[in-house]
């Protein structure tokens, strides 16, 4: 099963093999800002499926999947909660708004930072080391939890670094292992960082340049505008990570550290969200009010294919000499070319889908 929602402030829970509507939940008066899974399991009751929604009118649910019902409702908050990250191992969960808040499982604040900035957190994601690093503005802003020490359930939080590597604000933010996570930006940047040291491993600053994705058909474009450059939202399988850029998804492979496939146009408006799904599968949803279900798939390649030398002399082999065609076989012999296909489209939503 998997949850989505969006502007019109309604949940809908779908069975992720049929397509089948199973719940519509209704609490929120605005549109839906933050989701997350919120399983309990403590020894004395059996495992519940719960989520946990934010929304724009400045309140924080946890639902029942199997019933569909409200089990509790938080609505002391000043701001809106933009972001939600539920630590398991701690038995705690964080929201990011203008402040950052550190809750138990019965809804207690615990603890909270002093006032960030009026632009507030925007994503949050956990790292080792009972740290968490959260995107505020161009800044990303690493935190440490700490239990209280004197036998109560207080904690502390701590800001430890500022990483100002961004050059615009940051707008999605995703841990891939316990040793990576990966930052996007509004003019499509995408670094690669150390979850321990938090050092820059990698980035990447033309996601919708044409000449990156040697078989996609250039558009001409007089200007790009922000939206089709944006990184809206990231998700990771460990291997690659999936970026969803403007209307496109782009995949990006950590270890080649470049992009091996794209759908330049996956929706009609701004891909808002990207979830992935087992067996290399991948759900979008935009803000046209589609779902749609990907599959990353290697292309067939003909043995006695011609060497395209445009697309060499872009990598920068130079003039298409005798060495650089042999580059370029060999280039393309060890290197799997990748496309998404679309499997599924989910029909629901009246309204953009944000999550």
């Amino acid at each position: 099963r998997f949850a989505s929602a969006g502007d019109d402030g309604v949940i809908f829970l779908w069975n992720a093999q049929t397509g089948e509507k199973l719940h519509e939940l209704h609490g929120h008066t605005h549109k839906i800002t933050a989701i997350a899974p919120f399983s309990s399991s403590d020894g004395t009751e059996e495992k519940t499926d719960l989520i946990i929604t934010a929304s724009a009118d400045r309140t924080v649910i946890i639902w029942d999947c199997s019933s569909g019902r409200q089990v509790q409702k938080v609505s002391c908050f000043h701001s809106t909660v933009k972001c939600l990250t539920v630590l398991q191992r701690l038995n705690i969960w964080l929201s990011g708004g203008s402040d950052l808040c550190v809750w138990n499982r019965k809804l207690d604040l615990l603890c909270k930072t002093s006032h960030l900035t009026d632009a507030g957190i925007n994503a949050l994601v956990e790292l080792p080391k009972n740290c968490v690093a959260a995107a505020v503005g161009k800044e990303l802003i690493i935190f440490r939890l700490s239990a209280s020490n004197n036998g109560s359930e207080g904690w502390n939080v701590l800001e430890i670094k500022r990483l100002v590597d961004h050059q615009d604000n940051i707008s999605s933010l995703v841990s891939v292992s316990d040793l990576t996570f990966v930052t996007g930006s509004h003019i499509g940047e995408l670094i690669v960082w150390d979850a321990l040291d938090w050092t820059k491993q990698a980035s990447e600053c033309n996601f919708w340049d044409s000449s990156v994705h040697p078989d996609v058909q250039p558009e001409i474009k007089l200007s790009q505008s922000p939206n089709e450059t944006s990184v809206q939202h990231l998700t990771s399988d460990e291997e690659c990570v999936f970026a969803a850029v403007g209307k496109g998804i782009y995949v990006y492979n950590l270890q080649m550290k470049r992009v091996i496939a794209c759908q330049r146009t996956a929706h009609d408006s701004s891909v808002l969200h990207v979830e992935k799904l087992p067996n290399r599968q991948l759900i979008s949803c935009s803000e046209d009010g589609s779902v749609r279900i990907w599959e990353l798939r290697e292309k067939q390649q003909l043995p006695a294919e011609p060497v395209p030398t445009g697309f060499f002399n872009m990598w920068g082999f130079g003039r298409a000499n005798k060495q650089a065609n042999q580059a370029a076989k060999k280039m393309q012999e060890n290197t799997p070319v990748y496309f998404l296909e679309l499997v599924g489209d989910l029909i629901g939503h009246s309204s953009a889908v944000q999550v």
